[in-house]
């Protein structure tokens, strides 16, 4: 028997955007990083809306690690996936990639993890599909997201 591939909900989003000006730091070369998580919660709600169909909130955003600096004049590209389902939340994972658009250099520059929680109109949380991971890389990521979410929980056991 062969194995369902194909999707009924999209998992997935592409967005690149061109870093201006406006979007500097206080030395004028680099991206401000408040920009930037603006920028990833702005993909993680629209990959997590586009999987549920849903109005979607942010609940956390984990390991937001810068690791180089963007650069104003580069084009970024943003990728983000749905990597885990719970009852009403899910996992976004974003990888964020900076290109130098003379150059064509490209440099990974963040990886991150949001936690979006599915609401009705009265924003009250809402179940989403279950998500099924297909492919092995996909369930390698939904295993690691699995492992993020206990730990989340411990950490907030703990911190009551």
């Amino acid at each position: 028997m062969e194995k369902n591939t194909k999707r009924e909900l999209p998992t997935k989003i592409k967005l690149s955007m061109l870093m201006t000006p406006t979007m500097a730091n206080f030395s004028g070369i680099n991206v401000h990083g408040g920009e930037v998580l603006r920028l990833l919660d702005q993909v993680a709600y629209a990959c997590a809306t586009q999987y549920c169909k849903t109005y979607v909130v942010t609940l956390s955003s984990d390991m937001v690690l810068f690791k180089n600096p963007i650069k104003v004049g580069s084009l970024v590209t943003f990728k983000a996936k749905i990597n885990y389902t719970g009852t009403t939340s899910m996992e976004v994972g974003i990888k964020v990639v900076s290109q130098d658009v003379k150059t064509k250099e490209k440099i990974h520059t963040n990886t991150c993890f949001f936690t979006m929680i599915s609401v009705d109109e009265n924003m009250k949380p809402k179940a989403v599909p279950k998500y099924v991971p297909i492919t092995k890389k996909e369930q390698k990521r939904y295993k690691k997201a699995l492992k993020r979410r206990r730990f989340r929980e411990k950490m907030l056991r703990k911190s009551k």
